[in-house]
């Protein structure tokens, strides 16, 4: 019989399968169609400390195979999120993963502080694609500054890390071997890449922010190969992320070394998708002769 159970930095998943951050609605239309607790792990949006609006509109626009989302992190603040939103996450049973954001180290370390005060979450998800408020570039693109926030963070709390990096860089894999020399328990590959659509009438860019990220089917491939680069040169377990819109794409990014994966644009399209890939890889887990997903964890390699 197939155990889907995984494991990420010590803590256990019933499978491996979880929403990326900012992809599934909790109390929505997700909610009535897959429930959470079927989950492998929820999710939360990402959360700094202050409250924060967002980009201004449009936010989002379809492009071939894809989307482009400028949305720019609004967020109720931890406060209001501590109070409202994660004792009901903590009461679906399952893992839960809580994606933070800072524009400098402090707020990093604060927020760390605060929800692992709580003891409501399992995990941290460093969302390392805004920009370091001191020195105007991603946190995910500097090599020193990664090193340094994921440094200073293992140093203020216990609770495990998942550090979020972005693609837009040289080699990935070198800066996934930065943040696992820096205290990371995990990688999540990738983040997206940052794009843009002209209105082509209007004459001016589409969205209001200028540029957006891409995600999607289109990032599949490129996802694919992060993860398959970075596989062999890390010991920490990847979370794999990009345009996965069925099981075969999530059972193509575990042959690459993902031992989970995370869900993302196609939850607007079909929100019922998480749980047709959990059945997906439990049925060629089956078909296979395999007994849990860590047997197919990087086969691709070998």
């Amino acid at each position: 019989m197939v155990n889907l159970n995984v494991d990420i930095a010590g803590v256990t998943l019933k499978n491996p399968v979880m929403p990326a951050s900012g992809t599934y609605e909790y109390t929505g239309m997700h909610n009535s169609i897959f429930p959470p607790d079927k989950l492998g792990a929820v999710v939360t949006k990402t959360i700094f400390i202050e409250p924060r609006e967002g980009n201004k509109p449009p936010r989002i626009c379809e492009t071939p195979c894809g989307m482009l989302n400028s949305i720019g992190i609004p967020t109720e603040g931890v406060d209001s999120f501590i109070k409202n939103n994660l004792p009901l996450l903590a009461g679906y049973g399952v893992p839960v993963i809580v994606s933070i954001a800072g524009d400098t180290i402090e707020d990093f370390c604060e927020i760390a502080n605060i929800i692992e005060g709580t003891g409501k979450a399992d995990l941290l998800e460093l969302n390392l694609s805004c920009p370091n408020l001191n020195h105007g570039i991603e946190w995910a693109r500097n090599k020193k500054q990664l090193y340094r926030i994921i440094k200073k963070i293992k140093e203020s709390t216990h609770i495990p890390i998942i550090a979020k990096l972005s693609p837009s860089v040289d080699d990935i894999s070198e800066m996934a071997l930065i943040a696992e020399s820096a205290g990371a328990n995990a990688v999540a590959l990738i983040n997206t890449y940052k794009g843009m659509k002209i209105d082509i009438g209007k004459r001016r860019p589409f969205l209001g922010n200028t540029a957006g990220g891409l995600s999607g089917p289109a990032v599949h491939p490129l996802a694919v190969y992060a993860i398959f680069s970075t596989f062999k040169k890390i010991s920490i377990p990847i979370v794999g992320i990009g345009g996965i819109a069925s099981w075969k794409d999530a059972i193509e990014m575990i042959l690459a070394g993902s031992a989970a994966v995370g869900v993302g644009m196609y939850n607007f399209v079909n929100p019922a998708v998480m749980g047709e890939v959990i059945e997906g890889i439990e049925h060629y887990l089956a078909e296979n002769n395999f007994d849990c997903p860590a047997d197919l964890i990087g086969l691709a390699h070998f």
